[in-house]
């Protein structure tokens, strides 16, 4: 087996796809609406990629970036805002669920450190607060 050797990184010989042909898969994929971590999946899956980083030498984040291709919120921080959006749903359903209410507590004390850094490393605006209309308008539930 002809494996080429990148810095401690394998790219199968087997792998038929060029740097170009990945990055415009990413980028294809991003604007049809997927997450990065879907594309990372989609590609390992669909198309035998088994590492965008590997065949690249960029992993998907740093592609969309060098396209000038921004995202509004992180992925992690919208993802936290729909578990939000979903468990205040339950809860005004059932408001008697002390579990419920405590891990929503808990839930919004997260995505508030996790808002705390992301203004620390300037991805997000110094005056970005949490609230719950702004996550469901961002999860559109």
């Amino acid at each position: 087996m002809k494996v080429i050797n990148v810095k401690n990184r394998f790219v199968p010989h087997w792998l038929n796809y060029k740097q170009e042909e990945v990055e415009q898969l990413v980028i294809n994929k991003y604007q049809k609406g997927l997450t990065k971590s879907e594309i990372g999946t989609v590609l390992r899956d669909q198309y035998g990629i088994p590492s965008i980083k590997e065949l690249t030498k960029k992993n998907v984040s740093k592609i969309l970036k060098a396209r000038e291709i921004n995202e509004q919120l992180p992925e992690e921080l919208v993802a936290l805002y729909k578990k939000a959006v979903k468990l205040h749903r339950h809860l005004e359903k059932q408001r008697k669920d002390k579990h419920s209410i405590r891990s929503l507590v808990v839930l919004e004390n997260r995505i508030k450190r996790l808002i705390k850094y992301y203004k620390q490393k300037k991805v997000l605006p110094k005056n970005y607060e949490y609230s719950l209309e702004a996550a469901r308008l961002v999860v559109k539930l």
